[in-house]
């Protein structure tokens, strides 16, 4: 029987996504329930599963846009992996959308380029010269579930450049697993590489533009002392992990002081919404995240509520789905305010760009040791610098400042976070 697999609809408002890639090959036998594609958005991707076992048919290139309901791939459930016959079945190669017949001349042609595959020369052990070439189980596996030789998967691994003919006739190929090339070979070629932007990456552009073009933007920023979370940090950190079952880092730290602060200057936590300013009495919480796809915003609910070992869950939770293109587009709809952390990647200082309809935005940076002055002397201690973007048009000056120095001081004094606890066990719960 011939399944057909259509394209799932993400959410409202969303008639057409696009096929990121493909996890299998055209022919390829599937099993039931197998992530077989990702599927992208403008706002989030998402997997396409195989409703049953058997040979899946592509019928939609990488890259290539399709209506949500329509066709994407077929499945014949009568030929499934389980069945000896079909075990080690050439696979025939269907023909995808726009591709035209080849001519007989051109196919030999063709043929005579492309080495055919034949289970008369089908060898998965590497041959003598190859011998450095090391196979996994699994792959060797899938080699042979599909006729496949050493020679096959070198051919078909990518283009050979002249930073790889310099590797070797210099005598390094083949001497380690990652040789250093010459940074000067291949320095002649001129090549361009295409890559179609994602519908992700084109709704962000339009984003952002957007965000230039229809706010006041303008960004504050302060220093915080590090010193009293990295001590809390050092101390109970063996405690926290073995109570919660998970390890305590900063985010969560910044997370609760920006729900309290939040409360406390509802104006940063509010939206324009045509002419009204709508201010929410919760705090809806992004936190950003940077994925392969690009970056995304996981929104933790009700965070004002939460204690920083329900927040360092919650934290840990959003970003694996948002790294593993798991996430839901739900659970990136809806946040009242952002925290973006640069400093994981070793910014000083930077103006992180509103996240809209928000109206602000806090942005973290590397901790770096600097000189500081503490009580007529100087002491070496560890300084964050914070930025505050925000919306002029609704959010003053004077609002921005005592916002960013009120999770300032609550950093500084960690204490404060506790809702009513009087110890640092009872701030970390343990």
């Amino acid at each position: 029987m011939i399944l057909e697999i259509r394209i799932p609809s993400p959410g409202e408002s969303i008639t057409e996504v696009a096929i990121g890639s493909w996890l299998v090959q055209d022919g390829d036998i599937v099993e039931k329930d197998q992530e077989i594609a990702d599927v992208e958005t403008d706002k989030a991707t998402l997997p396409l599963i195989a409703s049953d076992s058997g040979q899946i048919r592509i019928k939609v290139r990488s890259g290539e846009k399709i209506g949500v309901g329509d066709v994407a791939c077929t499945i014949d459930t009568a030929l499934t992996a389980g069945k000896p016959e079909n075990r080690n079945r050439p696979i025939k190669q269907a023909k995808l959308p726009g591709e035209k017949d080849i001519p007989p001349a051109a196919k030999q042609m063709d043929e005579a380029a492309v080495p055919t595959i034949s289970k008369e020369r089908l060898e998965t052990e590497p041959s003598d010269n190859q011998k450095h070439i090391k196979i996994t189980p699994l792959a060797r596996r899938k080699m042979e579930e599909n006729n496949l030789s050493v020679d096959d998967i070198l051919a078909g691994l990518r283009k050979i450049t002249s930073a790889e003919v310099e590797l070797v006739t210099k005598g390094l190929a083949g001497d380690k697993d990652h040789p250093v090339p010459d940074i000067k070979a291949g320095r002649g070629e001129r090549t361009l590489d295409r890559i179609p932007l994602s519908p992700l990456r084109r709704k962000l552009a339009r984003r952002l533009v957007a965000v230039k073009n229809e706010t006041a933007m303008l960004t504050t920023f302060n220093e915080v002392d590090m010193s009293k979370i990295l001590e809390l940090r050092k101390k109970y950190q063996p405690v926290f992990q073995e109570k919660h079952g998970i390890k305590l880092g900063l985010m969560s730290f910044f997370a609760r002081a920006a729900s309290m602060a939040l409360l406390q200057h509802p104006r940063v936590n509010s939206a324009i919404e045509e002419d009204q300013i709508v201010a929410p009495s919760f705090v809806d919480l992004g936190i950003a995240v940077q994925t392969e796809k690009g970056l995304l915003v996981p929104v933790i609910r009700n965070a004002e509520i939460m204690s920083l070992a329900e927040l360092e869950k919650k934290i840990a939770d959003m970003a694996q789905k948002a790294r593993s293109n798991r996430i839901s587009i739900e659970e990136m709809t809806g946040g009242t305010f952002t925290i973006t952390n640069g400093g994981v990647y070793g910014s000083m200082l930077s103006t992180p760009i509103l996240n809209p309809p928000q109206s602000a935005i806090l942005g973290m940076h590397n901790i770096v040791e600097r000189p500081v002055v503490i009580q007529n002397t100087i002491e070496i201690r560890p300084i964050m610098y914070l930025a505050l973007s925000y919306d002029h048009r609704i959010i003053d000056g004077a609002d921005s400042v005592r916002f960013l120095l009120g999770i300032k001081e609550l950093l500084e004094s960690p204490l404060k976070m506790s809702m009513g606890a009087d110890s640092e066990k009872d701030l970390l719960e343990i």
